[in-house]
């Protein structure tokens, strides 16, 4: 992402040593397991887009660091909590918190965090971002909920799909962007112009993930990782609302019995990919790509602009 470096590399490298300032603590036991989730940070693709967003709607300033830094300590903190839900002993290849630490002190841990970012905000009166990733929040832990409660039955719809990642994944996706652009602006009607381009933006990236889990778009063999899990994606529910009764059944049969299994998994994706599941699913993410990018439009070509297309592009493109 060169141009994305180029327009706010400077800003990039500046926010990690003001973040990595943020988590310090007095606790040894807390300074050390701070310092491990620093080292082992992923690409802040969220700051990115609350940097840019900022950079397109007006100006940079101090709220923009802070509000890319609530950002990532909300996120942060939310990774940690997902790991322990699930049991997750390994984040991007290294051990999670929980199976280092264990997990009373991996949901302390989290807990620090989302204090870290509400204290940020509430000692700089930062209210109107703070409320805005705050809404952000409750919408990923409704979202999560009500993802559980279908799975149990297997009934999740387009619709409802659509509201699960709406509010699972794409919230926090597009409070970063209204979060910068308020920060730059001041600005109520700029805020929600860039929130809806980043909703765009996430739903289209949950979609790339639905999508790993059937081996397309050159990233290697599919996993079934999803459908072990009993998780419904698009591809799935595409399939399932197009397919005969028959083999309907069988899909809903292997989904919930026979989710550990490789060769009945093997035959779900095969099935899927048969069906059209795949090529619907990519449709439906350029989609939402194409939109997002029809608000981006709405201002004035700038090098900032070129650079969140570039990172747009990204989300769409990338292999992992």
């Amino acid at each position: 992402m060169d141009q994305v470096k180029k327009v706010i590399g400077n800003e990039l490298s500046l926010f990690e040593k003001k973040f990595s300032d943020s988590v310090k603590s007095s606790n040894a036991l807390l300074d050390r397991i701070m310092r491990f989730i620093i080292k082992r940070k992923g690409k802040q693709m969220r700051p990115m887009f609350v940097f840019l967003s900022a950079k397109i709607a007006g100006e940079i300033g101090e709220s923009t660091y802070r509000a890319a830094g609530l950002i990532e300590l909300l996120h942060t903190a939310t990774l940690v909590h997902d790991d322990v839900v699930d049991n997750s002993m390994k984040r991007r290849d290294f051990f999670s918190i929980n199976a280092l630490w264990k997990n009373k002190i991996a949901v302390l841990v989290g807990d620090y965090l989302l204090s870290k970012g509400l204290l940020l905000s509430i000692e700089h009166d930062d209210i109107q971002i703070l409320k805005i990733t705050s809404r952000a929040v409750k919408e990923m832990s409704e979202g999560e909920l009500l993802q559980m409660e279908k799975a149990r039955k297997l009934d999740i719809d387009e619709a409802v799909y659509f509201e699960i990642i709406r509010a699972k994944t794409a919230s926090l996706l597009s409070s970063a962007c209204a979060a910068g652009a308020y920060s730059a602006t001041n600005d109520e009607n700029a805020s929600e112009h860039f929130r809806l381009f980043g909703e765009k933006i996430g739903i289209a990236f949950q979609i790339k993930d639905d999508l790993f889990d059937y081996g397309q778009d050159n990233i290697g063999k599919p996993t079934g990782i999803d459908i072990k899990e009993k998780k419904m994606t698009l591809p799935l529910i595409y399939t399932l609302n197009n397919v005969d009764a028959a083999t309907r059944r069988k899909i809903i049969y292997i989904v919930k019995n026979n989710s550990t299994e490789r060769d009945k998994v093997n035959e779900v994706i095969a099935i899927v990919q048969r069906s059209g599941g795949i090529a619907y699913a990519q449709q439906k993410m350029k989609q939402y790509i194409e939109e997002a990018i029809r608000l981006l439009h709405k201002y004035p070509e700038t090098p900032a602009r070129h650079a969140m297309e570039e990172l747009v592009n990204y989300v769409v493109e990338r292999k992992y």
